[in-house]
């Protein structure tokens, strides 16, 4: 069982920014120490609870202190950039890491109504724009644009030896479709997305030329399952001390939590086994949720021991 990290530089219990940051650049030595997969950062825009808005600059300082790992974002948000800008960007990865790149890339907004407005203008249209969005940003990555198109003289530089890798991360039919359309590998959202991924991810396999899936799903995991309830358990009442959230909010989380895997490395090792036949892939991405930066560490330790073991 392949396994790779999520993570989204949470601000856990009375952490700052700087402190959130730094504990990530820590996860990933640690994660390429004990033979994580991938090690991708996520995008989010004034979000109370998460530090990371720009998952490039994070990824830069990340390789210069790992030797192995893969590392990505998942994902770049397309709709709130121009995709020749994000070609440049993990080009420039993909030229100071080369064959370590992964260049994941989503539609979500990743913040508010206004902070989607501030960052990108009309975010709407722009999603509308998606399709286009990743052809373009795929023509910058492999240089083949028409002869007669206004960007055919135009290089995302650095030209890399090994190009970034593209994939598409979602939570949906559409997504995955789209994941198929455009001929790119494919990662759906368990942990946030819909019932029915199982049947979305047949889909995707069944119709993609040459299908890649990875499968991201949140995980907890301790010595013992009363453990692992303890620690999921101070980590809920310290997100909802951090952030009081309106009822919308109460039942998303709801929903996050009922997908959750919290448990022993025998019932964790279990759930996982049957979420990777269920999706048919042979890679799962772990997010940790927990109430510490040592918590967090101390989980991804406990699933080295599973990924070990069924390799």
């Amino acid at each position: 069982m392949k396994l790779s990290i999520l993570d989204q530089s949470p601000l856990f219990a009375d952490a700052d920014a700087k402190q959130a940051l730094e504990a990530s650049m820590d996860l990933a030595v640690l994660a390429d120490q004990l033979g994580y997969e991938r090690y991708w950062v996520a995008e989010h825009h004034d979000m109370q609870g998460l530090a990371s808005p720009a998952p490039d600059i994070l990824l830069g300082i990340i390789g210069s202190r790992t030797e192995r790992i893969r590392i990505g974002s998942g994902a770049v948000l397309l709709p709130n950039y121009r995709p020749f800008n994000i070609a440049e960007r993990y080009r420039m990865l993909a030229a100071l890491y080369p064959n370590r790149v992964d260049l994941g890339i989503g539609r979500a907004p990743g913040g508010s109504a206004e902070a989607s407005i501030a960052l990108a203008g009309n975010f709407l249209e722009k999603v509308k724009a998606m399709p286009d969005y990743i052809d373009e940003l795929l023509h910058f990555l492999q240089d083949d644009f028409s002869p007669e198109h206004l960007y055919s003289r135009v290089t995302a530089a650095p030209v890399p030896p090994v190009q970034p890798v593209p994939w598409l991360l979602g939570t949906s039919q559409r997504s995955a479709q789209l994941a198929v359309t455009k001929k790119l590998p494919y990662v759906f959202g368990h942990f946030m997305g819909a019932d029915n991924g199982p049947e979305i991810m047949a889909g995707y396999l069944r119709h993609a030329e040459s299908p890649s899936a990875i499968v991201a799903v949140s995980v907890l995991c301790a010595e013992t399952e009363k453990e692992a309830l303890e620690l999921a358990e101070e980590a809920k009442r310290k997100r909802e001390e951090q952030d009081p959230s309106p009822q919308a909010d109460q039942e998303e989380q709801a929903q996050f939590a009922d997908k959750q895997i919290i448990g022993d490395k025998a019932l964790v090792q279990e759930k996982l086994t049957k979420l990777q036949e269920a999706y048919q892939c042979d890679e799962i991405m772990v997010l940790t949720m927990a109430p510490t930066y040592k918590a967090r560490e101390y989980s991804y330790h406990q699933l080295a021991e599973i990924m070990n073991q069924t390799k």
